[in-house]
């Protein structure tokens, strides 16, 4: 039986379905049957994500607002948001890894929560998130 290769993040950040909207026929993560769901993209959150200016923080709940406003839904999705965010900063691991510059790299410590489940599950660990935060507001 053939095996199937596991897809890099960085392959994931690069694939999967563009932005869209959906109307939601039953109520999900706090948003009523019948009001709209705006789903993101890997690269959408990566985009946002850069925008941060450097020693500043955005919250998931301020992410999503911004998606759902641009997209005119109701609601940005909170599990896809939380998933596409995991991409970002694991692709930008990668990327890291592999020499590229950490000043040049996507920073994803300005979103992430170093307390937060995503910050346990990412590669680099919740700490990493912590001292980038802290070299960044520091003025280093």
């Amino acid at each position: 039986m053939p095996t199937t290769k596991k897809k890099t993040w960085s392959e994931k950040l690069n694939g999967g379905k563009p932005p869209h909207v959906v109307m939601l026929e039953k109520p999900f993560a706090g948003v009523a049957a019948g009001q709209t769901l705006a789903i993101a993209s890997p690269m959408m959150v990566k985009e946002y994500i850069e925008k941060i200016p450097r020693g500043k923080t955005r919250s998931m709940l301020e992410m999503r607002e911004t998606f759902a406003k641009k997209m005119n839904a109701d609601a940005a999705c909170p599990t896809s948001s939380s998933i596409f965010l995991r991409i970002v900063a694991e692709a930008t691991l990668e990327e890291i890894a592999s020499g590229k510059n950490l000043a040049e790299a996507t920073p994803f410590w300005r979103i992430v929560e170093p307390a937060s489940p995503l910050a346990q599950k990412l590669s680099c660990g919740p700490d990493f998130v912590e001292h980038m935060r802290t070299l960044e507001t520091s003025g280093e």
